[in-house]
């Protein structure tokens, strides 16, 4: 169960960095996850049924998740929709996509090779190819988003989030900063969708509802528990953050709940993490939840 909990863990933190570029640098909210998660997951896995390698059926998956990343970012910055309206009815959308794609509800991937069907993973231990494909890939994720924002253009991305009249005072395209940051994470929640329908075997077209809570859960528990951080190590929280949420979750089964439970569940721990950094204050508990800890900032 713990190595189960751990491999969970590093294949979900990929929603959490994810979410971490527009909730926490944009600092606005994306609903079109809800519909890019099940999209990549759908992308993938047709493409797989279909004869496709199922590294380029991943690849494919991070694209189309970006493609609808840019639609909710062309709404938002050219058709003045509010991001939340955007993002929503991109997730509305995408709902149909993901049937056509499919052709159903749901696709299995029944007899059929993964990223997780290699001889090598398959010689591992049980579970252990999940903790290796998770390890691999948000080692890989967060190296690249934290040399790409050490860039000029990382640094532009950084400043349309904390201050965007002073970044178009800059000269800054800040319309632009957006659309990038969307098509970026919705990408990568395109690929992190993939990735776990190739290690549950399936894609379901409800496998999306409830992804922002789960995403947001990594990024809050990361930041309440390892508090003030700098931009780069808040990265690294998060993923570690996304191990604990599941190995609360573990816990939390454990006492007796059933999985039909889980969403609440998810909720009520968000909740929960969301609220402990302004008890701390009331019960002036500083140094077990460090300032910072709840705040929007990208120190």
């Amino acid at each position: 169960m713990i190595v189960s909990g751990i491999g969970q863990g590093l294949l979900w933190a990929i929603l959490g960095v994810a979410l971490f570029l527009t909730f926490r640098i944009l600092n606005f909210p994306d609903m079109t996850v809800e519909g890019t998660f099940p999209l990549g997951a759908a992308t993938a896995v047709t493409a797989i049924s279909h004869g496709v390698s199922p590294l380029l059926a991943t690849g494919l998956a991070f694209i189309t998740g970006a493609l609808a990343g840019l639609i909710t970012g062309l709404l938002y910055t050219k058709g003045k929709i509010p991001i939340l309206l955007a993002g929503i009815l991109v997730m509305t959308a995408c709902l149909s996509i993901n049937l056509r794609i499919m052709g159903g509800a749901n696709v299995s991937l029944l007899g059929k090779k993964t990223i997780f069907s290699s001889h090598f993973l398959q010689s591992l231990p049980k579970y252990f190819d999940s903790v290796f494909v998770g390890l691999l890939m948000i080692v890989i994720v967060t190296t690249l988003l934290i040399l790409f924002l050490q860039t000029d253009l990382g640094q532009a991305f950084i400043v349309t989030g904390d201050n965007p009249v002073m970044a178009r005072s800059f000269g800054i395209n800040t319309d632009n900063m957006t659309i990038m940051g969307l098509m970026l994470s919705n990408g990568l929640i395109g690929l992190g969708g993939a990735l776990i329908s190739q290690n549950n075997g399936y894609a379901d077209i409800n496998m999306g509802i409830g992804i922002i809570v789960i995403a947001l859960a990594s990024i809050i528990i990361g930041e309440v528990v390892f508090g003030e951080l700098t931009l780069n190590q808040r990265l690294v929280a998060v993923a570690l953050g996304s191990i604990l949420y599941r190995f609360v979750l573990l816990i939390v089964l454990q006492l007796g709940f059933s999985t039909n439970d889980l969403n609440l569940l998810s909720a009520i721990i968000l909740a929960l993490c969301l609220m402990l950094p302004s008890l701390s204050k009331t019960l002036k508990l500083t140094h077990v939840f460090p300032k910072g800890a709840g705040s929007n900032g990208t120190k």
